[in-house]
């Protein structure tokens, strides 16, 4: 069984507005009783229909068609039309040549939808969404969890972060083989839900983006806007992360982190901000 925000932000990224479950709903809202019956509408009575009797056509002679006299032809209308100018038939017009923005539109319409999994954790009053990099959530021997234990010890969190919801990871997309709009869009709309829902349930000081899945669809922002802070709208203030496999291949990467997290490190460790102000006095 599914969370109540995981469910609503699946039903809104289907662009289901209105439904009715078929049976109750744990933390659900009960539904009105008068919704769960169905009345069959009355079957009008069909009105006799009379047969009539269609009158017969009667057959007319054709009338005689009077033959079309046949323009004479003489020398000199034959020179009349000689000396007279052609006039060209005007060619009929071509199909208008789409434009660029045209052909950019209609090519990102057929491109495939995005496809990545994100994993929402909560670390103390710090949430989380990370890129899982092999697309399953974290194992306690995979590198990136280890990497990821240590980024929190190092934050002054704790280095077992909890599971969100029932654990499953936000995957996209949401349907194979389906009609329904799955482009960059609705991914980042139903990112957002899914982590408006948590925040609503519980808030957080901070929240990390860690992978550039989630800084598209969660912060809006490129892959490169790493190591500082993002006020995003509905989502408070937020910390953008690289990816934990690029911080295995980089580990110059780790230093310039490391400069971003002290500097955001006062939103989540209460009394931080209080003494490194008093230091510098």
């Amino acid at each position: 069984m599914i969370s109540e925000s995981r469910r609503r932000a699946f039903l809104g990224a289907m662009q289901i507005t209105t439904w009715l479950p078929r049976t109750e709903l744990p933390f659900a809202a009960p539904s009105r009783p008068e919704l769960l019956h169905f009345f069959e509408p009355e079957a009008e009575p069909t009105p006799a229909i009379e047969p009539r009797s269609v009158p017969q056509p009667t057959r007319s002679e054709p009338e005689p068609v009077a033959p079309t006299p046949v323009a004479s032809t003489s020398p000199a209308a034959d020179a009349v039309r000689s000396v007279m100018p052609r006039v060209a038939l005007p060619e009929p017009k071509k199909p208008a040549v789409k434009t660029r923005e045209s052909q950019t539109v209609a090519a990102e319409q057929k491109a495939a939808p995005p496809r990545f999994a994100l994993q929402l954790l909560r670390a103390g009053n710090v949430l989380l969404l990370v890129e899982l990099p092999t697309g399953e959530s974290f194992q306690s021997r995979d590198p990136a969890y280890i990497l990821l234990k240590d980024l929190l010890r190092a934050a002054r969190l704790p280095d077992k972060p909890q599971q969100v919801g029932d654990g499953e990871p936000i995957r996209w997309p949401l349907l194979h083989r389906s009609s329904l709009d799955q482009g960059a869009e609705a991914a980042r709309d139903y990112v957002q839900g899914v982590v408006a829902a948590e925040l609503e349930d519980m808030g957080c000081a901070c929240l990390w983006l860690i992978g550039s899945p989630a800084l598209r669809f969660a912060g809006e922002v490129d892959a490169d806007a790493c190591y500082r802070e993002l006020t995003i709208e509905g989502l408070g203030v937020a910390l953008t992360i690289p990816g934990l496999e690029q911080l295995m291949e980089q580990p110059g990467s780790k230093a310039q982190l490391w400069k971003a997290m002290r500097r955001s490190m006062p939103r989540w460790v209460i009394g931080l901000g209080e003494s490194t102000s008093s230091v510098h006095e």
